[in-house]
């Protein structure tokens, strides 16, 4: 299952060089993943008062091309269940233009309970038992 979120590079996300800042991309990723989970009934904040709080151990991005001020664009996010207290994103940053992928991503998770020990809470183990 593909879980698509649209973006319009804004002026102030570039750097010198004229291209979005690299640090940008990871926020781009991280609105993506949290849009997919929204959209799949995860409450961040719910999961924070109940002291659940998801954490990413792991990011990988691998820069193909450049975006430029005013590109269209969308994130593409793809979830895998890697282990039982492991899952992931694999994302991807296409162009809307021509469809060029501009970045590849792998994005590793888990959850953590109030004590800090792994865990996955049912949503998350249910979500990514769906996908799996």
């Amino acid at each position: 299952m593909t879980f698509k979120v649209d973006f319009k590079v804004r002026d102030y996300e570039c750097d010198l060089q004229g291209i979005v800042n690299n640090s940008v991309y990871f926020n781009y990723l991280e609105h993506a993943r949290h849009e997919f989970l929204y959209a799949h009934g995860v409450d961040f904040a719910q999961l924070a008062k109940d002291k659940i709080n998801l954490v990413v151990i792991r990011s990988e991005m691998d820069y193909k091309h450049s975006l430029l001020p005013g590109d269209e664009f969308y994130v593409a996010v793809e979830p895998v269940r890697i282990s039982r207290l492991k899952f992931a994103f694999k994302q991807t940053v296409v162009r809307k233009e021509d469809e060029k992928m501009m970045l590849n991503a792998l994005v590793i998770g888990t959850s953590v309970n109030e004590k800090g020990r792994p865990f996955l809470p049912p949503q998350i183990d249910n979500l990514f038992q769906a996908v799996a």
